[in-house]
């Protein structure tokens, strides 16, 4: 009859346990970690990144490619930044210096296929070409540029469409390059996520500032605020 000493079965299971322990230990560190705010130190990746560079580039501070990756010329212009505003200085881009760079949720979006950029263009024509607009009508907007992407008579991107020649004056103009309002975001958060007030317009104008008589012979499909959407 085999006996069993409780004190040889009880440090073999506080042995087994350790190395369970040490196990889970290792797959832990090894494993690639999911970054909570892209927005940290180097080696973090993505769109807010992207997000993080066109803000530094537009102060002069960062001449690197804007390709969502913090590396060493991110770290450099976040430290000139953090300089230029008496923070601490350590290349990392945490809350207070987000703030300081005037970077909310409101500017991330959250539609995974579209990059930062593009929903911050989106946003910046809504803004320019809709404000004072109803709600609804900044969305339809923004529905418009996005059923252009979609229309085989306009270009397929869209910073292809905003900027495509002669086709919205506040690009002319300039007043695309003013301050973006919050509502011109969640706007184009909406539009991006499928919302369209317009009925699926390709055009839109204000019957009061054009003549083009081209523009109001277009069918059509709804009238919000001071814009007319057609097809």
């Amino acid at each position: 009859m085999i006996r069993i000493n409780r004190t040889t079965v009880l440090k073999f299971f506080v042995i087994v346990m350790l190395n369970i322990v040490t196990i889970l230990l290792l797959r832990s560190y090894l494993q690639p970690q999911q970054s909570v705010d892209a927005l940290s130190k180097i080696g973090s990746r993505g769109e807010e990144v992207r997000l993080l560079q066109e803000k530094l580039q537009e102060r002069g501070l960062y001449t690197g490619s804007i390709d969502g990756i913090y590396g060493t010329q991110t770290e450099e212009a976040v430290k000139r930044f953090q300089r230029q505003q008496g923070l601490t200085v350590d290349g990392i881009a945490g809350s207070k210096t987000l703030k300081a760079l005037g970077i909310t949720s409101a500017e991330r979006p959250t539609n995974s296929s579209i990059s930062t950029s593009d929903f911050n263009l989106l946003a910046r024509i809504i803004s320019a070409e809709a404000r004072g607009e109803p709600y609804s009508g900044q969305v339809a907007v923004g529905a418009v540029i996005l059923n252009r992407v979609a229309h085989p008579s306009f270009p397929d991107t869209i910073s292809g469409v905003i900027y495509q020649p002669g086709a919205f004056s506040c690009v002319n103009d300039g007043q695309i390059n003013e301050p973006v309002s919050d509502s011109a975001y969640n706007a184009a958060r909406d539009a991006l996520n499928g919302v369209d007030p317009s009925g699926g317009a390709i055009y839109y104008y204000n019957p009061a500032k054009t003549s083009n008589q081209w523009i109001r012979s277009r069918p059509v499909i709804t009238t919000i605020g001071d814009h007319v959407f057609a097809k």
